[in-house]
């Protein structure tokens, strides 16, 4: 952030430079990056994220605590919804594969995959809010004003889900343990269900790491869409005001939620997975 235009306290104002070099002075900025390098780790190793160079006063460790609940109140509920739903259509597209089942949900991920979040968002806002009148424009009041940015934050998860467990299960229903329940007469959906989607949503659920984390702590662009105070936000302001305290705690905050929902989702998978019990023993003999 150093190494990019721009200056924390100048922006569009004119300020003098006697007043200009005792800001900066004040916040420690004159010193050497090294030596501020350090100074923040021993403030970091104490659990202090610093303080907010544009928002005088307040630390970044507010920041958090404030929108944290916001944005992981509507990520879990776009989790809620993208889960279910991307596997669902992933496993109806395999179970119907290469027939118009199949190229109907493959171009619906696709459309979600390749539209933007802010594109989506805006469409949304401008069919049920600004047309429909169904539901309010932005802001976060009641349950109401969860549903467009829900639906916004869900779409591409939904649709990555449904590629993965559509490949994956694609894979899955041509194994031999699969042809021995059809010669069975199980019907196609109980063989999916029962059999195919164990082993099938294994790669899904290391996907869903690093997507959790994301969602969790809230999409920058729908929260500045639909004007959410979480945390994703305040990420936006700080990077425009090149308030570096925010940035880089945030950064930090954002990092250590994506290693622990990675290791999370790891775990699990190897609960799930009986082969990977078995490989690890085999290591261990």
């Amino acid at each position: 952030m150093h190494a990019v235009p721009g200056d924390p306290f100048i922006g569009e104002r004119v300020i003098p430079e006697e007043v200009l070099r005792s800001l900066y002075a004040y916040y420690g900025l004159d010193q050497p990056l090294s030596i501020q390098y350090i100074k923040y780790l021993k403030e970091l190793c104490c659990g202090n994220l610093g303080y907010s160079i544009v928002y005088h006063g307040r630390s970044v460790n507010q920041f958090i605590a404030d929108g944290l609940p916001i944005s992981a109140w509507l990520g879990l509920q776009a989790l809620l919804l993208a889960i279910p739903s991307g596997i669902a259509l992933g496993t109806w597209a395999a179970l119907y594969r290469a027939q118009w089942q199949d190229h109907v949900a493959m171009a619906f991920s696709t459309l979600l995959i390749s539209v933007p979040n802010f594109v989506i968002s805006s469409l949304l806002q401008y069919l049920f809010a600004v047309q429909l009148h169904w539901l309010p424009v932005a802001r976060m009041g009641s349950f109401e004003h969860t549903i467009l940015p829900t639906l916004a934050l869900a779409a591409l998860p939904t649709a990555f889900i449904a590629r993965l467990t559509r490949s994956n299960m694609v894979d899955v229903l041509q194994q031999d343990y699969i042809r021995t329940a059809i010669a069975k007469g199980l019907p196609p959906f109980t063989i999916a269900i029962r059999h195919g989607l164990r082993n099938a949503i294994i790669p899904v659920l290391s996907y869903l790491g690093p997507v959790a984390a994301s969602v969790l702590t809230g999409s920058f662009v729908v929260e500045k869409t639909f004007a959410i105070p979480g945390i994703g936000q305040w990420m936006i302001h700080s990077i425009n005001g090149r308030d570096y305290p925010m940035i880089i705690g945030l950064t930090i905050f954002f990092s250590l939620f994506l290693m622990i929902f990675v290791f999370a989702v790891d775990l699990l998978c190897f609960a799930l997975d009986p082969r990977m019990q078995l490989r690890s023993l085999a290591a261990d003999e």
